[in-house]
């Protein structure tokens, strides 16, 4: 059962309002002034809060900044309500972030739609989504109607990939951002020299391509290469504009979603300037084992070109093989027939990349 805070100074409408809720079968709750519902929301943490703006000890204006100063409160949806000769002061309740507002007197449909459409919104921006292909489109379909838009494009379909094509390429046109639904993608960047800098590698659930999206070029800043064969679906520039630009919260919510990489992107630069090589080798497999490409012993391992493994590290093929060699004689991983890397001492990598 949704919460509802109802703050009025008149007592007339806070008990006729308060009846039709609880006809609803909305837990309701009451204040009869600014103060009183401040201390109210605080503790009852609502679903919703309908606040007067002309109130006796704090007015709603107040009651809303108040609310907003507080993590545990500043996300809860807030409808103003206003007499008819006070609809002028609602361009600064609005201005102020407030959700939406009711002129009394108001009809009961409008009173319920204006509730029903705010839980509805908010329910959606605290929604987790599974990392899969059918968690991608909830989301995208749910922001859709969130944003009252028809433009976002519907039934998006995955497009296969086999090992080595690539998904993009740096200097073309940015027209997609790209979500991975099964397989692992790399990332990579081409020297003066025609040497290949990995930036990252990506599997299930990570997008890529969003910074090219971002940026003023217009076109992507890197190539996507496929390392296992993978299917991935594109996501149109034009939804992409719209998710970021449409709305504040659901642009939030969004860039959550897609920034998968940029925290790691910014560790793997820190670490090519000051961690040793050593270091930068136990982060990365540590960093592929986070992602979920790397498995245990009971499972196939990933199988990486070593020349990939020494982009992604910033060393010389040499030295990534190398290194491999004195992790797997030192117990920490193992390296099967087929090349395929395997975890054995987590722990072990760890006060490595810790420590060197």
């Amino acid at each position: 059962m949704k919460k509802i805070l109802l703050i009025e100074d008149s007592k007339d409408v806070r008990e006729n309002t308060a009846e039709i809720l609880e006809l609803e079968n909305y837990e309701v709750s009451t204040a009869e002034n600014g103060k009183i519902g401040v201390e109210k929301a605080l503790k009852i943490h609502p679903d919703l809060i309908i606040c007067d703006i002309m109130m006796p000890e704090l007015d709603g204006y107040g009651v809303f900044k108040q609310l907003q100063s507080n993590l545990k409160t500043a996300s809860i949806p807030f409808i103003f309500l206003t007499a008819k000769s006070e609809k002028s002061d609602l361009r600064k309740g609005m201005n102020l972030g407030a959700d939406d507002y009711l002129i009394k007197p108001f009809e009961e449909a409008e009173l319920l739609d204006a509730i029903a459409c705010r839980i509805s919104k908010n329910d959606f921006l605290k929604k987790e989504y599974s990392k899969n292909m059918q968690g991608m489109n909830q989301f995208l379909n749910e922001a859709s109607d969130y944003l009252n838009l028809e433009a976002l494009s519907k039934d998006r379909s995955l497009q296969s990939y086999k090992i080595k094509e690539r998904i993009y390429d740096e200097g073309n046109a940015a027209h997609q951002l790209f979500y991975i639904e099964s397989g692992t993608v790399k990332t990579y960047r081409t020297t003066e020299s025609g040497k290949e800098f990995v930036i990252g590698v990506y599997g299930a659930g990570n997008f890529i391509g969003q910074l090219s999206l971002l940026g003023d070029t217009g076109t992507y800043i890197e190539t996507a290469s496929v390392l296992e064969d993978a299917e991935v679906c594109g996501i149109p520039k034009a939804d992409f504009v719209n998710l970021i630009h449409g709305n504040r919260d659901v642009s939030n919510k969004f860039i959550g979603m897609i920034s998968n990489n940029l925290i790691h992107l910014q560790e793997q630069l820190v670490d090519m300037a000051f961690a040793t090589v050593r270091q930068k080798t136990a982060k990365a497999l540590l960093e592929l084992d986070t992602k979920g490409l790397m498995k245990d012993k009971q499972h196939a391992g990933i199988s990486i070109p070593r020349d990939d493994f020494a982009g992604l590290i910033g060393a010389a093929t040499e030295t990534a093989i190398r290194m491999l060699t004195e992790f797997k004689n030192e117990g920490l991983i193992a390296i099967e027939t087929n090349r395929k890397l395997i975890l054995i001492n987590k722990e072990g990598l760890k006060k490595i990349a810790e420590f060197g």
